[in-house]
């Protein structure tokens, strides 16, 4: 059976139905799940979180009608089930894996220690936004699927047919852009 356009599975979810559930799981439950094991790394939780996934899309849906953009409103929910599920198991030890990438990132991002700065969380969007603009396709995707998607280097390595040392000098000379970008746009690191 081919699968359903998205803007037609997103109208199942209007109308309430439930093949909307299983229209979606054939669709992109195998790449739900991958962005969930790629956080907890436990395939039975990585299941557990793409069935919350269909849960919170059906609560979700309406008010939003992500008809444009439904895999990337989906893999949102499903990123943020996975690490909260991260931070439930392990309240007083955070994951080697998550460490890792968030102190990457803490390289090239201020944290947001005051009010002020969370005010400007917006602000930050969008010049991180305008940042991975000026990036090809190729060091965009790079760059969204370790630190979005959590992808390991091996699997990134391997989608791009590049060594994995290949993989992490390009991830640090986008960081370090990043980090001359945002210090441009006034952010102190």
């Amino acid at each position: 059976m081919k699968a359903l356009e998205d803007n037609k599975i997103v109208e199942l979810y209007l109308r309430r139905e439930e093949t909307a559930i299983s229209q979606t799981a054939e669709k992109y439950g195998s790449r739900l799940q991958s962005i969930a094991y790629g956080i907890v790394e436990d395939q039975h939780t990585a299941e557990e979180c793409e069935n919350d996934t269909y849960m919170e899309a059906w609560r979700s849906i309406p008010p939003h009608e992500p008809k444009t953009y439904f895999f990337a409103f989906l893999a949102r929910i499903t990123r943020h089930i996975a690490l909260d599920f991260c931070k439930q198991r392990s309240r007083l030890k955070r994951s080697a894996h998550i460490c890792e990438l968030s102190a990457e990132m803490e390289q090239c991002i201020p944290a947001p220690d005051d009010t002020e700065c969370r005010i400007d969380a917006i602000v930050l969007c969008d010049a991180i936004n305008a940042f991975l603009a000026t990036l090809s396709e190729e060091k965009r995707n790079i760059f969204m699927r370790r630190y979005w998607f959590m992808d390991s280097i091996a699997d990134i390595s391997q989608s791009y047919g590049l060594s994995q040392s290949n993989v992490k000098s390009i991830l640090f000379r986008i960081r370090n852009q990043l980090r001359e970008h945002l210090n441009k746009e006034g952010y102190e690191l």
